[in-house]
């Protein structure tokens, strides 16, 4: 407890000192990424590349509740499914020192205190909310709080160049921070950004490690902790919703196999109102990727009409003879149960005017294996994922409309709502049943106030009466879901 004592303190004299100054330093942006308007500047020399860097503070406030339609015990009264709340105070401390000669360094604390409705013991149970807390040191310690250094790192800019060394956060299409809780998703390794190519951005990564957002180390990023000595050690690896369950890291350490990630990506825009994104992610000797994505921009009369196509193509470099075609390995319904090749196309259509956005999305999973994507970037993102949703199984079905709305009567006010309809495989025992799901969120910023609210809600509708191909009832999907998120930056 001295640590999280410490970390507040030392948020509350920052506070202090620069709240109502650098307030205005901080962009309030509806996905919840941490941006900054101001950057530090030029250095002449060490003293004044510290003294010159800027801290970006933020106190964070999360609250979840989640009530399921039917409340699950297996055979031998173990639960597998509770209505639960949890709720979490924290914050960040992020630090950018100013340049010098092209380097810089860089460094955020993050921390989390959390309390929930279950015993320490039912920790497994959590859905809502899981993100604020670490499952697997609440089972092994009792600790209901994560104190983390997640960012770390060293940068050299030359030019529209930089390359970054350490702990970080990487976006590109199967990696993000996904900071919608308390602390994002970040990674370990050596990244490169690149906008000296005309009208090109260009990104690539080597990443070594991971560490998801509820959890307080970093660990690896494509296995699953199987230690016999460990009760708990299911929570100790990558432990995300969309892991692989069959990629134990002891089936990669008999084969040799180091489980990091080589991510290349591409946006061009040299085309007038044309946008092409490729990206290419691979964990050598387990499972690759390749990405090719256009969204055309034209006009019709006051309205922006923005079609967009997406195709993934993932290739099965070793993993499905480890693991099998199934993200849970029960690979009953596969075609072929040993492979993890497969596909996705993705469809959506976009019409705006000036607040009003609304989208027409179709995603499809090829018949195939399921799409391996365990680092908090969705493959069926911007198209047709809700809110908590997982819908890149293998023959796969998902058509979504979303409205977005920023009210002018109403300053800093915003809404988003989705409607997904989900055709899951009713013959594969590893995958959910059907389902429709109505997502909203709603923020609302307060004017010249670094303070911030947003809530979200899901409503889950999903099949009761599914039989898969081995003749049992899938389990009903059901569920309501609520969000309430305060933010003060400074």
């Amino acid at each position: 407890m001295k640590q999280v004592k410490l970390v507040w303190i030392l948020i509350a004299l920052i506070s202090a000192v620069y709240g109502t100054e650098d307030s205005q330093k901080h962009s309030l942006k509806c996905n919840m990424l941490h941006l900054y308007d101001e950057v530090p500047g030029e250095a002449k020399d060490i003293t004044e590349m510290f003294s010159q860097g800027i801290f970006y503070g933020r106190i964070r406030f999360n609250s979840f509740g989640l009530r399921w339609k039917d409340e699950i015990e297996n055979d031998k009264g173990i639960k597998l499914r509770e209505n639960h709340t949890v709720a979490a105070i924290g914050g960040s401390m992020i630090y950018k020192s100013a340049m010098l000669n092209g380097f810089s360094v860089g460094a955020g604390v993050y921390m989390s205190q959390s309390i929930g409705s279950l015993d320490d013991d039912e920790a497994y149970l959590y859905k809502a909310g899981k993100g604020v807390l670490s499952r697997y040191d609440l089972l092994t310690d009792d600790a209901g709080y994560i104190t983390s250094l997640t960012q770390a790192y060293v940068k050299y800019k030359y030019k529209e160049t930089s390359v970054k060394f350490g702990r970080q956060l990487f976006e590109s299409f199967l990696t993000k921070s996904n900071d919608t809780k308390m602390i994002p998703n970040a990674f370990e390794g050596l990244t490169l950004h690149s906008k000296d190519l005309p009208e090109t951005s260009l990104k690539m990564a080597y990443l070594t490690r991971q560490k998801l957002r509820d959890h307080s180390d970093f660990h690896h990023l494509l296995a699953v902790g199987d230690d016999p000595n460990d009760p708990y050690t299911i929570y100790s690896e990558n432990d995300d919703s969309a892991m692989h369950a069959g990629l134990k890291l002891s089936e990669l350490e008999a084969r040799g196999i180091d489980d990091h990630l080589i991510i290349a990506e591409m946006k061009n825009e040299s085309i007038e109102n044309l946008t092409l994104t490729m990206n290419y992610t691979a964990a050598p000797d387990l499972v690759s990727s390749a990405m090719i994505q256009t969204d055309y921009r034209f006009y019709l009369g006051g309205l922006s009409i923005i079609p967009g196509l997406r195709y993934m193509k993932q290739f099965d470099d070793g993993a499905g003879a480890i693991g099998g075609a199934n993200l849970k390995t029960l690979t009953d319904g596969y075609s072929d149960p040993d492979s993890l090749d497969t596909s996705l196309f993705g469809a959506r259509v976009d019409v705006v005017e000036d607040a009003f956005k609304l989208r027409f999305g179709y995603t499809k999973v090829e018949d195939k294996g399921d799409i391996v994507a365990p680092w908090r970037g969705f493959p069926t993102a911007g198209f047709t994922r809700a809110m908590g949703q997982y819908n890149w199984y293998a023959n796969t079905d998902s058509y979504m409309v979303q409205l977005d709305y920023e009210f002018e009567m109403i300053e800093e006010f915003k809404i988003i709502s989705r409607f997904v309809v989900q055709d899951f495989d009713d013959e594969k025992i590893g995958v959910q049943a059907d389902s429709n799901v109505f997502t909203i969120d709603l923020f609302k910023g307060l004017g010249e106030s670094p303070l911030y609210v947003k809530t979200r809600y899901a409503h889950v509708d999903g099949d009761d009466d599914t039989i898969a191909a081995n003749g049992t009832l899938k389990k009903d999907p059901s569920y309501d879901e609520l969000r309430i998120e305060l933010n003060y930056l400074f």
